[in-house]
């Protein structure tokens, strides 16, 4: 009887042993993560900051010539900026209806052979590299968007024609980025929906359709919301594609309109820039880590005054 005892308690003390272990990798795993997001955080600071005492940060938001390498150099970035913002906002309203009506059609309607075919096909555009999305672009989309160009603006004496590569170009190929991350979120937020909420809207009659649009759908939200926010965080990340398509000159961003986003503004100067303009294009990146880090924390505060809403 001692002996099983003994070998109770030796077996007790293996598991609590393991157990704490395992709570150790877990909370070191944790701590590694928020170290590096504040170290990341702590660089941009650090090298973004000393061109905005240097230039100005009124100058850098607000400036809307960019003009580094001129006898009088100007870093207003104002247009650059608001070229980000518009192409992304364009993109996600592209995309993200695209990319949660197709995660709908895997997750409620799709037979399971015909979602095999689909979701194979939407995960293999997130492996494509983006360099590749920005030679598609630049060999199909923008001589389908120079012809249309052509047709609108024919006899405008006022339009500069831009062969296709403007703004509506970089949005469509964005869009299309970020469809595998908005459709394998938001489908794994729907198939998280307990099916009793299924069960209980088909029981009150409704219909299939209208079970998933008023049901399931609101039940998904902060899954769906999550896509969103790493869609828009893709989107704005993105430098090489939007460099081929954009036309990469900094004008105000009109649909039609050759434009320059903040990543490809870092992407196309810092191989040779130097001094103070080396020194803005950190500040460029800080504000682009700064815009994104803001439209996560709004999106996540939207997100959670809408579940409290829903209790």
């Amino acid at each position: 009887m001692e002996k099983g005892k003994d070998t109770i308690l030796e077996k007790g003390k293996k598991r609590a042993a393991v157990e704490n272990a395992a709570q150790v990798i877990f909370a070191s795993c944790a701590a590694f993560s928020v170290f590096i997001v504040a170290a990341v955080t702590l660089y941009m600071i650090v090298s973004g900051t000393p061109a905005i005492f240097r230039v100005g940060l009124k100058e850098i938001l607000f400036g809307t010539v960019w003009a580094p390498a001129s006898a009088r150099p100007r870093y207003g970035i104002f247009s650059i900026l608001l070229t980000s913002l518009a192409g992304t906002s364009l993109a996600v309203l592209i995309g993200v209806p695209v990319g949660v009506l197709t995660a709908v059609f895997l997750a409620e309607v799709a037979d399971a052979w015909l979602a095999s075919l689909v979701r194979p096909a939407v995960e293999l555009l997130a492996g494509i590299p983006s360099v590749i999305y920005g030679l598609l672009g630049v060999r199909l989309l923008n001589p389908l968007l120079y012809k249309l160009e052509l047709r609108l603006f024919a006899g405008s004496a006022t339009h500069q024609f831009t062969g296709g590569s403007n703004l509506l170009a970089a949005s469509l190929v964005l869009a299309v980025m970020i469809l595998p991350t908005v459709v394998s979120v938001s489908e794994t937020a729907l198939r998280a929906v307990p099916p009793g909420v299924r069960a209980a809207s088909l029981a009150l009659g409704a219909s299939r359709m209208q079970t998933v649009f008023r049901s399931v759908l609101p039940a998904a939200r902060p899954g769906i919301v999550t896509a969103v926010v790493l869609g828009v965080g893709r989107a704005l990340g993105e430098a090489m594609a939007v460099t081929l398509v954009s036309g990469n000159s900094v004008h105000l961003p009109l649909p039609f309109s050759s434009v320059r986003f903040l990543t490809a503004a870092i992407v196309s100067e810092m191989g040779y820039s130097e001094g103070l303009h080396r020194q803005m294009l950190f500040t460029v990146g800080l504000v682009l880590f700064v815009f994104i880090m803001a439209i996560n924390f709004v999106l996540h505060k939207m997100m959670k005054e809408g579940i409290r809403a829903d209790e």
